[in-house]
């Protein structure tokens, strides 16, 4: 007994495209296919830290920029079909290229920010400036 695992994309698919991209096998919009990695923003008393799940990366297809306090992050994969003996029935990893932008709070040290990748996991650590403080305690009259 073969066991197939039902696929709901073919019968219920979020996208049109990705039917035809499926059904013809069709690679040729990989270098223009977007994907959205999942992140995990955090808060310690020191700084940020923004982790960005992207497996299979390379640390040169990354670029972090700061930009009037906008951090925009991004990088791109691609599809590299190197052995002709393999016919894939599905590819669910994901390729293509992504950008995430985050407007951060003035009270950061823009040039301390610091980009490391590690398994998979893209992390940007955002210091904070001690000096200025946003937090006050406010009386109600």
């Amino acid at each position: 007994m073969n066991l197939v695992k039902r696929n709901s994309d073919w019968l219920f698919p979020t996208r049109v495209d990705n039917v035809f991209d499926r059904f013809f096998n069709d690679h040729f919009h990989e270098s223009t296919t977007t994907f959205n990695p999942r992140v995990d923003i955090a808060e310690t008393e020191k700084g940020f830290e923004i982790e960005l799940a992207v497996p299979g990366f390379d640390k040169k297809n990354f670029e972090v920029d700061l930009n009037d306090g906008l951090l925009t992050i991004s990088g791109e994969r691609k599809f590299e079909n190197k052995e002709t003996d393999k016919n894939f029935y599905s590819i669910q990893t994901e390729y293509g290229s992504f950008k995430k932008s985050f407007q951060l709070p003035e009270h950061v040290i823009g040039e301390k920010i610091e980009a490391s990748y590690t398994n998979g996991i893209l992390v940007i650590r955002v210091p904070k400036d001690d000096s200025k403080k946003l937090v006050s305690k406010i009386t109600v009259k």
